[in-house]
């Protein structure tokens, strides 16, 4: 692999974009560093200390943390990362199939693709005005947003004239920090190496080791000074196994597939003039077709109770229902993040969405009339619907597999945070999100 890097620099044009790349990586770091003006970051600090012991909000906080490359925490001007811009891709992404002017844009090549992106773009806007003002919101007055914690914080600084302002002026330097990211994202795409808002997102992953090997060190000086519920050498030595082992397993899960053989007829010289010959090679479906959009999907759709349900605890303990606070207390113990009954859920929602993609985006009739046009076979099949019905079937087998295997790798860092009593960010290297989309861009790059 070392020879095979020095072989690419000493190549002037690849040199090049590695430079460039590395150049672009590192003012997204740089964005990802600069606070928005009018925080009080000591303030802003405490917030996120006391929002460590709520698992609730907790989790929307590292989930969203992490993927900025901890951007968020300092609510910085690329605070929201470019995920705004990857949920508005996912987005037109799944309604294309189903709105016929998408299909019709999809279908015109180049001229079509421009009008999808620059659609795109538009729904990113409109995404980073909800986000930013949220977020905004979150720091002017985070008692409401996170039920009570942190309303005695003043984060914002004094001299900002009204919250109001605050939120104005807040939203518009971060819909400007994510438009600054996806143009980022589309210069190393253009003149860079590997896909520029995948790298984008690594690279913010990436960023938070340094964190938590620090986490790992402090537990580890914790130990030695006695204490019996932190983490010791050995766990240290058994997680750095496992790392290996699950990095291992997730490289199998994203580049497994399964070949269906095809056959393309083709003609060729003779003596007798023209005659058909065969000539054999296969259609790829892959093990994880969704790779890891049901992961994204599913913590997502399981964020919301944990927003929702503490403010209706609050409102109904105001209102004296002591009913529906009992309920509401129940439901949100259910779906805390850890508990058995969460991850049960989830592993559901994470099969279900494995299903729901590859039905979105996997159309065998279409692969099957594309082939038969190409002049291209099964053996042993007809051109047409039977080779659709053998694409449905196969395809649902390996969705059937793949999703197995992906809801295993979403629900290690879970198992290992409970097993040992680590913290998330620690145990979210360990699978999950993080670790297949680091995978998988380390893989495509």
């Amino acid at each position: 692999m070392l020879q095979t890097f020095i072989k690419c620099w000493k190549v002037p044009e690849i040199r090049r974009r590695i430079l460039f790349t590395l150049l672009v990586l590192a003012l997204c770091r740089l964005a990802a560093n600069i606070p928005c003006p009018g925080i009080q970051t000591d303030q802003l600090d405490r917030l996120f200390d006391m929002l460590k012991s709520r698992s609730g909000s907790n989790e929307v906080g590292i989930m969203l943390d992490l993927f900025t490359g901890g951007a968020l925490q300092k609510f910085a001007i690329a605070g929201l990362g470019i995920m705004p811009y990857i949920t508005a891709s996912i987005v037109i992404s799944l309604l294309t199939p189903l709105v016929p002017q998408l299909e019709k844009w999809r279908r015109e090549g180049e001229t079509g693709y421009q009008k999808i992106t620059q659609l795109t773009r538009y729904l990113t806007v409109f995404i980073c005005i909800f986000q930013g003002t949220m977020f905004a919101t979150a720091m002017a007055n985070p008692g409401r947003l996170f039920s009570g914690v942190g309303a005695n914080l003043n984060i914002v600084s004094p001299a900002i004239p009204s919250q109001s302002w605050f939120i104005v002026q807040s939203v518009i330097v971060l819909l400007c920090g994510t438009m600054l990211l996806m143009w980022f994202g589309e210069l190393i795409t253009e003149k860079g190496i590997g896909q520029g808002a995948s790298l984008i997102i690594t690279i913010g992953i990436v960023a938070r080791i340094p964190t938590a090997i620090g986490m790992v060190v402090q537990q580890l000086q914790q130990a030695g000074e006695g204490s019996s519920q932190e983490m010791g050498i050995v766990h240290v030595i058994i997680l750095l196994a496992f790392f290996v082992l699950v990095t291992a397993a997730v490289v199998a899960i994203t580049v497994a597939e399964r070949r269906i053989p095809i056959q393309y007829a083709r003609s060729r010289a003779g003596r007798g003039g023209m005659q058909l010959g065969q000539q054999g090679s296969f259609l790829p479906l892959r093990l994880n077709y969704a790779n890891v959009m049901p992961i994204i999907f599913a913590s997502t759709l399981l964020m919301i109770p944990g927003l929702i349900l503490p403010r209706l605890s609050v409102w109904a303990n105001q209102h004296q229902w002591t009913g529906v606070s009992t309920v509401v207390n129940y439901l949100a113990g259910l779906l805390s993040r850890g508990t058995i009954s969460y991850m049960v859920i989830y592993a559901v929602l994470i099969i279900f969405f494995c299903f729901f993609w590859v039905s979105t985006q996997f159309n065998p009739v279409k692969i099957a009339d594309e082939l038969k046009r190409a002049g291209a076979y099964v053996p042993g099949y007809q051109p047409g619907q039977e080779t659709a019905d053998l694409l449905f079937t196969t395809m649902n087998r390996i969705t059937w597999a793949g999703s197995v295997a992906l809801t295993v790798i979403a629900l290690l860092p879970m198992i290992i945070m409970n097993a040992l009593r680590i913290p998330y960010l620690i145990a979210g290297f360990f699978g999950g999100t993080s670790l297949l989309i680091m995978v998988g861009v380390l893989l495509d790059t």
